[in-house]
């Protein structure tokens, strides 16, 4: 029976570690779809930004109580599973507590610390669940989230809750169980845990063998339980968990407002103002403008969309949004990893991407949503994972202009002016310093 229950448990860690492989590499592909963008520079200061965006969550902690729940979430989780290498080698070796007896005191203490950590995150994630469904906050109540993203949301809390449940009943039954001089438990003595123990009067009227079932019952969901996690994650806005960290790592380093302009106009305007400049001869055809679909993205922008969280920190701030305009900048991350994700199947389906007639310009992405934006880089500012929605607006709306010549007409005698006048307003340039002469 010892020996099934090992084989079993092996193959389901591998079907679990297959799948999930699977699943990543298909992220990997469809990130991979984007244009190439060279990030190399300043690797100080990007793993830097590892290290207090990715890992201490610094822009999170500018409202301090949620900061503080989340990372309790966060590191809470994380941590607790250190112990999933105890079960696993358990699982593997048909041993129980494997390391109880090597570390003595020692694994006391780990395993209270992993208690009172699982009380804070269940904690943690009541109070998540409470600010999501009973609050009612703006931002979690936007139609961005309609359908499956609040979903998805509950699910992830709600799976958490139940784990940390799960690990303080299978600890609570277990010492029960060792106090009781049960084969098997008694000979991997641990002492009470600090938390499971208040536990014991739940238990305490069961039978041994119902004891039994509850303690295996709750090791083998706790550890199925996980590796279901594992593998929901690349399903799920959470996969940020994972891409929080690279994403830190390539996040744009040069100041907010600066915006990456194409080197064939910016030669244009210089070979209008200064003619002598201009090459002879034929000139290679300029590149195309801006981006219609996915794949005139960078792949950094592609990881944007997958990194999304979708707390809507960024619509908060987008005066766009708030003033009602139809703008979302989390709608448009949302939005580009939609399009990516379908044009991934298309690829894996057909081997190279086949025109389906959509893009993710008009189809996924409209004209008002992109003319309402500003470029405050007010997203860019709130994104606690440093996505810029700003990046993938602009290119969009590059395309608009200069591909479609699709913009407003106050656009339009803007753009006119510049072109002939060299300067937004409809004086030419030899009358741009009349104002100071009749001001004597």
């Amino acid at each position: 029976m010892q020996i099934a229950q090992q084989i079993l448990f092996i193959l389901i860690i591998a079907f679990a570690i297959w799948f999930f492989t699977k699943k990543v590499n298909e992220i990997r592909r469809n990130i991979n779809l984007g244009r190439d963008e060279e990030i190399n520079d300043h690797k100080k200061q990007r793993w830097r930004n590892v290290l207090l965006l990715a890992f201490g969550q610094k822009k999170m902690f500018r409202n301090p109580l949620v900061a503080v729940m989340h990372f309790l979430v966060y590191a809470g989780f994380i941590i607790i599973n250190i112990e999933v290498l105890e079960i696993i080698l358990d699982g593997i070796l048909g041993t129980h507590r494997l390391f109880s007896n090597a570390l003595g005191n020692i694994y006391l203490f780990l395993i209270n610390a992993f208690e009172i950590l699982a009380i804070l995150v269940l904690v943690s994630c009541a109070i998540f669940l409470v600010r999501r469904n009973a609050l009612k906050i703006k931002r979690f109540i936007s139609k961005d989230l309609d359908g499956w993203p609040r979903s998805d949301a509950n699910y992830i809390l709600i799976t958490e809750i139940i784990l940390m449940t799960l690990f303080l009943f299978m600890n609570s039954s277990d010492t029960l169980l060792q106090a009781r001089g049960v084969e098997h438990y008694a000979a991997h003595p641990t002492g009470n845990f600090l938390v499971s123990h208040y536990f014991h009067g739940l238990l305490n009227g069961l039978s041994n063998e119902n004891l039994i079932f509850i303690e295996r019952g709750c090791w083998w969901l706790h550890i199925v339980g996980i590796l279901a996690f594992l593998n929901y994650l690349p399903y799920s806005k959470h996969f940020h968990i994972i891409l929080a960290f690279p994403n830190a790592y390539y996040s744009c380093l040069q100041p907010m407002g600066q915006m990456e302009n194409m080197p064939s106009i910016q030669n244009e305007v210089l070979y209008a103002m200064q003619p002598e400049l201009a090459p002879t001869g034929e000139q290679p055809a300029p590149q195309k403008f801006g981006a219609k679909d996915v794949q005139d993205l960078s792949w950094k922008n592609l990881m944007d969309a997958y990194t999304c969280t979708e707390c809507g920190r960024c619509s908060a701030a987008c005066p766009a949004t708030q003033t009602g305009k139809k703008l979302s900048p989390r709608k448009i991350m949302m939005d580009t990893r939609d399009r990516v994700h379908q044009v991934g199947k298309n690829v894996q389906k057909n081997g190279s991407f086949q025109d389906d007639g959509k893009s993710l310009l008009h189809d996924y992405i409209s004209v008002e949503e992109l003319s309402a934006c500003t470029t405050c880089n007010a997203c860019v500012q709130e994104c606690p994972v440093s996505i810029s929605p700003l990046d993938i607006i602009i290119q969009l709306r590059r395309y608009l202009v200069m591909e479609e010549s699709n913009t407003s007409p106050e656009w339009a005698a803007m753009f006119s002016n510049v072109e002939n006048n060299f300067a937004p307003w409809k004086f030419s340039p030899e009358e741009r310093d009349k104002w100071a002469e009749e001001m004597k």
